[in-house]
């Protein structure tokens, strides 16, 4: 692994009108009532958390994306390029999943020209592995917990304030990485 290399993890999820209803505090007697509008519109979410693979005093960096719809082989090479520009073209190891998009032969095309891009694929199945899921959780379960917005924005506006949370934050990432149970940090074995 290259040590001059930004590990970044990225992912996507989905925010919607129909709110992620939690558990909430309430007077003795007074049940309280999520009221909402049964609307199935959706917008989705990209973030990439990267961690320098020698550290150095560099902390963690998020860059989030948010778009109406779903991503496809060509919105994903667009936020890519966006990462290109936040990561100053720096050297950079993307971890992500197996979705479709992230492994299309438009997208493998694209990402062969990239000199300051390697990819690498977690495995099936382990989505624990990637600790942009606890960033989702985090925002899911804080601003977006018991939101009945009115429009999509009001929902999309709640997630980024999420995302300025956690960036406000120099130390909060790092226990998204620990969860994982990963370590930058490669120990030469001992024989």
């Amino acid at each position: 692994m290259n040590k001059r290399a930004w590990i970044v993890f990225f992912d996507e999820s989905s925010v919607s009108l129909l709110p992620q209803v939690r558990r909430t505090y309430a007077p003795r007697g007074r049940t309280p009532l999520l009221r909402h509008r049964l609307n199935w519109k959706r917008a989705s979410m990209a973030a990439a958390l990267g961690y320098h693979a020698a550290g150095g005093g560099r902390g963690p960096r998020l860059c989030f994306h948010l778009k109406p719809g779903s991503y496809e082989t060509t919105s994903l090479i667009e936020v890519l390029e966006q990462i290109k520009i936040f990561y100053a073209g720096e050297p950079v190891v993307m971890v992500w999943d197996g979705l479709s998009a992230h492994w299309s032969r438009g997208m493998r095309a694209w990402a062969a020209e990239q000199d300051w891009l390697t990819l690498e694929r977690l495995p099936a199945y382990a989505p624990e592995l990637n600790p942009v899921k606890r960033l989702w959780s985090a925002i899911k379960t804080r601003e977006l917990a018991n939101l009945a917005g009115n429009h999509l924005a009001d929902v999309a506006d709640a997630a980024e304030r999420g995302i300025r949370r956690v960036c406000s934050s120099e130390q909060l990432p790092w226990p998204f990485l620990t969860h994982t149970g990963l370590t930058l940090n490669s120990q030469t074995p001992q024989n």
